[in-house]
């Protein structure tokens, strides 16, 4: 009895000597000794902040392009601009191109491999991911924005009648020995279904494309060599060629177009790469991710695929059947209607996912509940729920994850979850619509870290984690 009484003193002793260092972490940290790690995420809060060293991804692919953040430290504009970002603008321009999807939906309804470094593209005044390819038989490097709903790959060209500032010499094509016009016989010129506007000037014909933001390309739509790596090269690759550029596209070279059709790379390269393609897009500025086009057997044994979903009248668009949405290890009460209203669609350019509202409504909800020793902090743009986080090292974070049709579960990175403006600003990355009939949309924040594959022949979605860092 007496050597069980002191084993019970010594039990208690060692419990409360832990509570007590529990509490010495964090202030009100008491609440979260009760969280396990398999429904929260419970890290330092400075791993939230990007590094001043770039962090490769390691190990990029045989045929596969870097993807970098614009301003972090991976890019070769890191020394020439700030490692800031103005996310008032970041947010305004995410909404617009939200906008622009529906726009364009509630319109409408009317063998080989390479992998392409790609970076979230910040150094070059936008958001979006950029990769660098080279154009021509000069082969002359060009950093585009990957984007999967575009069809259309373009980049600016002399002679410009206008064009933005660009952080590269722009592509001239009459140093091209393998460039040519494409002329208005073309299929493509007369082709319907496409999102780009076509005409003839003279015997060429001549493209224009506008986005949701009032940015715009118009030019001649043209062929020429597409060298993705030096064992990669497409010939007579279909492109636009723009002397006329408007917009918002920082100092990007232009547009590498991956949506759901023929005209897009995706559809060129098919019988090269099989309609079959992946990305991983970094966890910060401070890392690098990576774009590959092609299956081999180094895709990873993790992966877990669903069925890729058509928004109907929106052929360009990957759709994605969202089943159930879960906080901390808890299922919320979203009626499955919620989600098959008007369905949802996976997209790389937009940065914050949104929900119908009554989804996210129920998200707010419950992560509000599980942070409610955390001071709140002022909403910015669209996001509503903000912590400040100034002197607190530990977090503890709740788990989120989307179950998607077939069963599959992507239990997103701590990276995917929260948003941080600064460390007296650091949101819920999440944002409601207006109702529930308005199309949800899977953003690139909750895509961080895992390797994204977009199996277009074979009517799949793919998610392995941790694909890079």
């Amino acid at each position: 009895m007496a050597a069980l009484y002191v084993r019970n003193c010594m039990r208690t002793l060692l419990f409360v000597s832990l509570l007590s260092l529990v509490f010495s972490l964090d202030k009100g940290y008491a609440q979260r000794v009760q969280y396990k790690p398999e429904s929260h995420h419970i890290f330092q809060f400075s791993s939230l902040l990007p590094s001043a060293s770039c962090t490769s991804s390691g190990g990029i692919r045989k045929s596969s392009l870097e993807v970098v953040h614009k301003h972090g430290p991976c890019s070769s504009n890191a020394q020439a601009k700030p490692n800031a970002l103005n996310y008032t603008k970041i947010l305004v321009g995410d909404q617009l191109r939200v906008d622009s999807i529906r726009s364009k939906i509630s319109t409408s309804l009317g063998g080989s491999k390479v992998t392409l470094p790609a970076m979230l593209g910040i150094p070059f005044d936008t958001v979006e991911y950029v990769v660098t390819v080279s154009i021509g038989s000069t082969q002359s490097n060009l950093t585009l924005i990957f984007d999967t709903g575009s069809d259309l790959t373009w980049t600016q060209c002399e002679p410009c009648s206008y064009c933005y500032p660009q952080s590269q010499p722009i592509f001239d094509p009459s140093h091209s020995s393998s460039y040519a016009n494409m002329p208005c016989t073309s299929p493509v010129c007369s082709a319907s279904g496409s999102a780009i506007s076509t005409s003839c000037l003279g015997s060429t014909c001549y493209y224009q494309i506008s986005y949701g933001d009032s940015s715009s390309s118009s030019g001649n739509l043209a062929t020429d060599t597409l060298t993705l790596t030096s064992m990669d090269v497409i010939s007579n690759f279909q492109f636009g060629c723009g002397e006329i550029n408007y917009g918002l596209f920082g100092e990007v070279a232009g547009l590498l177009g991956l949506a759901r059709d023929g005209l897009s790379i995706v559809g060129q390269t098919a019988s090269k790469y099989g309609q079959y393609f992946s990305y991983c897009l970094p966890s910060s500025s401070s890392s690098t991710g990576y774009l590959t086009f092609g299956n081999t057997s180094e895709s990873p044994k993790s992966s877990t695929f669903t069925t890729m979903a058509t928004i109907p009248g929106s052929p360009f668009f990957y759709g994605i059947n969202i089943m159930e949405i879960a906080v901390g290890g808890t299922t919320l009460p979203i009626p499955s209607t919620v989600f098959t209203n008007a369905g949802a669609i996976i997209d790389s350019g937009t940065v914050i996912t949104r929900l119908p509202l009554t989804a996210y409504n129920a998200m707010r909800t419950a992560f509000q509940k599980e942070m409610a020793s955390y001071k709140r902090a002022q909403g910015v743009g669209i996001l509503d729920t903000c912590y400040d986080l100034r002197n607190t090292q530990s977090v503890v974070v709740p788990k989120i994850g989307f179950t998607f049709s077939g069963g599959v579960f992507v239990d997103l990175d701590r990276s995917g979850i929260l948003y941080t403006i600064s460390d007296a600003q650091v949101c819920l990355a999440f944002a409601p619509n207006s109702d529930d009939t308005e199309i949800a949309i899977y953003g690139n924040v909750q895509q961080k870290t895992f390797e994204v594959i977009y199996d277009v022949a074979g009517g799949q979605l793919g998610f392995a984690p941790n694909g890079c860092p």
